[in-house]
């Protein structure tokens, strides 16, 4: 039976450090192979962090990886270019997004939002924006969720 270790990573930054050492060292993994693939597998994610899960089988010490998406705040935060969010999300923006970003960005996050359709997880993405402080195409993101709701059920 597998083992799994569950570790967040810096995207494409991974480090043979005590965290991954501590944990992979005992199972007779090659903890510098696992940092290399880890770096590839994630460097796409530069600046985010990472869930990633390092599945090892203890007979064979053959390893998979299972790398997962960053958090929206994360993904929305990099589409502003943006470090971080606003402390003051109500009074104060801190950067813009477009809607079309909103839709990647629930696209790529798929069935980790709870939506069933695009629509309710690009609503549950600029949510978010309200959170971070963020405008989506220059709007105010909790005017802009009324009007699509509102749309929404007028038209269904």
């Amino acid at each position: 039976m597998a083992v799994e270790v569950s570790i967040l990573v810096e995207g494409g930054k991974a480090a043979a450090g005590a965290t991954l050492g501590s944990a992979l060292g005992p199972l007779g993994v090659n903890v510098g192979q696992v940092v290399t693939k880890i770096n590839e597998e994630t460097k796409q994610f530069a600046g985010m962090r990472v869930p990633v899960i390092v599945r090892v089988d203890p007979n064979t010490r053959a390893f998979t990886l299972v790398v997962g998406r960053p958090p929206v705040a994360a993904l929305l935060l990099k589409e502003a270019k943006k470090e971080k969010g606003s402390g003051k999300p109500k009074t104060e923006v801190v950067g813009d997004v477009s809607l079309d970003a909103v839709r990647r960005i629930a696209d790529a996050k798929g069935d980790d939002l709870f939506g069933r359709t695009v629509e309710e997880r690009m609503n549950q993405v600029i949510g978010t924006c309200v959170s971070l402080g963020l405008t989506v195409d220059a709007q105010d993101p909790r005017a802009l969720l009324k009007a699509r709701v509102g749309a929404r059920s007028a038209g269904g």
